[in-house]
């Protein structure tokens, strides 16, 4: 697959899909690690002396009044911060005016377009891939680059739309999540999945298209509570998907030395972070108890089956990270693969979050910046961002 370095873009204009879809709140970034993310391709394209035109989406579009709150101005002041030069800002996503800042641009020079679901607003031309929305925007470059993991596995206007009528290559976030995500089709064992996050629905086809490669998978969060339901134990008020309990049943009956279960839970009665929680073993929770957290026996169980490992990939936290009390089996078994040094792909969402407030997410292998990307990555489905280019 061609990459940017495949390309002559010297005074070229060279049209950058990002993935600047960065929490925000009241107009003000709160982590910038998807900005941060792009910035060795945009240097990249900086110092060669491209045209550099950065096109993103920021949240969702879907009312007039959903525009203020996801302008993209704010991550332009943050990007000329971060690059220690000036970044124009389009306010609009097409038109003269953007034509005039394109046809004006200088070698080197950072042009960042208005959110791109702002075009979502009549007919989502954007997130339906209109095909006069792709082909205009391509006509404002000549070279199309996606470095947009977050959104590879969207067929939009601003990934596969622009692709088709451009010469094209992916940027080096993409490359380098292929790269570790390949390695999970390696020949690598002992190999170690942890599963978490709330539902079972989510993680089916990751199941089904790993479970075979893996040596163990271990099953934390508020799914873990449909598989112990499946095998027959009484789990009170906790999560359950009772559309997915035959699926749990047959995975539990075919695979039944490696599909890993809790044995214990943290406790309460209401799903709130001010009840104070109990650490009971699930053959004796009651029935007006709901678990929200895996408990120390859990956590010992986890880490000796993490010990053997020589990688693993975790997708999920394993508690309701949000509430403060329930974090400590997912800092537990995180804090303890880091210090044993083991080769660990986080698969993006929740637990790259969880990482990054712990301090830990430069010292895993590969910690992916796609969410719903990386889960239909793991399920063997093709992103749509991608193969557009192959």
């Amino acid at each position: 697959m061609k990459t940017i370095r495949d390309y002559d873009i010297k005074s070229k204009k060279v049209i950058i899909r990002c993935d600047f879809n960065v929490p925000m709140k009241e107009g003000k970034i709160v982590d910038d690690t998807r900005i941060q993310k792009a910035l060795e391709t945009i240097l990249y394209a900086i110092h060669q002396g491209a045209k550099v035109i950065l096109f993103s989406h920021l949240g969702r579009v879907k009312e007039e009044s959903d525009l203020e709150k996801n302008n993209l101005l704010p991550v332009a002041k943050r990007l000329e911060e971060l690059l220690g030069q000036k970044v124009f800002f389009s306010e609009k996503t097409r038109g003269k005016e953007l034509e005039d800042m394109i046809e004006t641009m200088q070698p080197g020079e950072v042009l960042l377009v208005q959110n791109t679901r702002y075009e979502d607003l009549e007919g989502k031309k954007e997130s339906k891939n209109d095909e006069e929305l792709g082909k205009y925007w391509a006509s404002l470059g000549d070279i199309f680059i996606n470095d947009a993991f977050g959104t590879a596995h969207r067929a939009h206007a601003s990934n596969v739309g622009i692709s088709t009528y451009l010469p094209s290559g992916i940027g080096f976030l993409i490359e380098k999540e292929i790269n570790a995500l390949k390695v999970l089709e390696e020949d690598i064992h002992p190999f170690v999945i942890i599963l978490g996050g709330a539902k079972v629905t989510d993680k089916i086809g990751v199941i089904e298209n790993l479970v075979t490669k893996a040596d163990k998978i271990l099953i934390g969060g508020g799914m873990a509570f449909t598989f112990l339901k499946a095998k027959g134990m009484n789990i009170g008020k906790s999560l359950l998907e009772e559309e997915n309990l035959e699926f749990c049943k047959r995975m539990l009956e075919t695979y039944p030395d490696k599909l890993v279960l809790p044995v214990d839970c943290a406790v309460t009665n209401e799903f709130v972070d001010t009840e104070e929680y109990r650490i009971q073993k699930i053959e004796d929770m009651t029935s007006d108890e709901m678990g929200l957290d895996i408990g120390k026996e859990t956590i010992k169980l986890f880490q000796s089956e993490l010990e053997k490992a020589s990688i693993i990939l975790w997708n999920g936290p394993l508690g309701v990270y949000e509430f403060e009390k329930y974090q400590l089996g997912t800092k537990e078994v995180l804090k303890y693969i880091v210090e044993k040094d083991k080769k660990v792909i986080l698969g993006g969402g929740d637990i790259v979050a969880a990482a990054t407030t712990l301090g830990y997410q430069d010292k895993v292998y590969h910690a992916s910046t796609g969410g719903g990307a990386t889960l239909e990555y793991l399920e063997g489905k093709p992103l749509p961002g991608i193969e557009s280019i192959q």
